[in-house]
């Protein structure tokens, strides 16, 4: 074990937010940005995690509005065939990738490591695969995860 201190964002890197909640979307249409607020969410000093914590309030969104036999995918450009993934899982390793776990339409394992700065997923909807009863539903996970890290305000 090192004893090497993880490297940390320039907190110049995120203006002069301090205590404040986390900035909110903001979107010509006033229904999608209230949609993914979390007013309790904090600023983050880590930019894969600050990414990530958004991100999951976004995958939280849009499985809300999933039918009971879809669940959240992905489509991503590289992936063989379509280009689609199963989202199983979203995590982040900082300071600076996020990583989604999933399965290609093949059912074979896909893990998608991106740097936070290059991050760019198109969430869709995909079927859920016959052999399961319920969708799999990761926001809430994520969700729970962002509220156990939360900074104190």
């Amino acid at each position: 074990m090192s004893d090497t201190p993880i490297p940390k964002a320039d907190p110049a890197m995120f203006g002069d937010c301090g205590d404040k909640p986390c900035p909110q979307p903001v979107t010509a249409i006033p229904a999608n940005s209230e949609a993914v607020q979390d007013l309790s969410v904090r600023m983050r000093d880590n930019p894969a995690e600050w990414a990530f914590v958004r991100l999951s309030r976004l995958i939280q969104e849009f499985e809300a509005n999933l039918d009971k036999d879809e669940e959240i995918g992905a489509r991503v450009v590289g992936l063989p065939g379509d280009g689609t993934m199963q989202i199983v899982d979203v995590g982040f390793w900082g300071p600076d990738l996020i990583m989604f776990f999933g399965r290609n339409a093949d059912g074979k394992p896909v893990r998608l490591v991106q740097h936070y700065t290059q991050l760019n997923v198109v969430l869709s909807a995909m079927k859920k695969p016959e052999d399961q009863a319920e969708p799999n539903r990761i926001g809430f996970r994520l969700d729970e995860l962002v509220k156990s890290t939360n900074p104190s305000s």
